[in-house]
């Protein structure tokens, strides 16, 4: 635990939440996507069920696992972090935001009365991909002020927007 602490930067108990719900989430993730593939190949209900899952999920946490820290290592000088378990839980914003938007979007959509039997194909997922974007940009700062980072998306949001021509949005 203390090798894991020090390489981390993590001081206080409190912060191993972070590097645990990073790993439960790589597990998760990587569970869904077996059982995706599961059904895919038409393998549920049968001797191979077992071992096709413990199989392809403990490959899948690896190659994600060996991913996430290739992706620290790019990131640990671009982004401004005191200590590198906030890496992590930037990480998990980023993750959750991008999930929590997608299946917003859908609700968003029959509110509006947009719905796949109404309108063509392409106006529907144009429409939806366009109503991702605001939800997503709220979504971010909340989900960065619920685990701790707000001032890190603050600052990332005003980056992403002045970059996109929507700087007077903040002056």
């Amino acid at each position: 635990m203390e090798k894991i602490k020090t390489r981390w930067d993590i001081t206080k108990n409190w912060q191993l939440f972070f590097p645990i719900f990073g790993v439960i989430l790589v597990l998760l993730t990587a569970y869904t996507i077996t059982r995706r593939l599961l059904h895919l190949f038409d393998l549920n209900n049968t001797i191979l069920e077992w071992v096709f899952i413990l199989g392809i999920v403990l490959a899948l946490c690896f190659v994600m696992l060996r991913f996430f820290l290739w992706c620290f290592k790019k990131l640990a000088n671009k982004w401004p972090v005191e200590q590198r378990w906030e890496m992590i839980a930037i990480f998990v914003v980023f993750a959750i935001t991008g999930s929590a938007a997608g299946k917003l979007a859908g609700p968003f959509t029959e509110f509006l009365g947009i719905q796949r039997e109404n309108v063509s194909g392409w106006i529907f997922w144009t429409l939806r991909i366009l109503l991702i974007f605001p939800i997503y940009q709220v979504l971010l700062v909340f989900f960065g002020w619920l685990f701790g980072q707000f001032r890190f998306f603050w600052n990332f949001e005003k980056k992403m927007l002045k970059r996109m021509g929507l700087g007077f949005l903040f002056p």
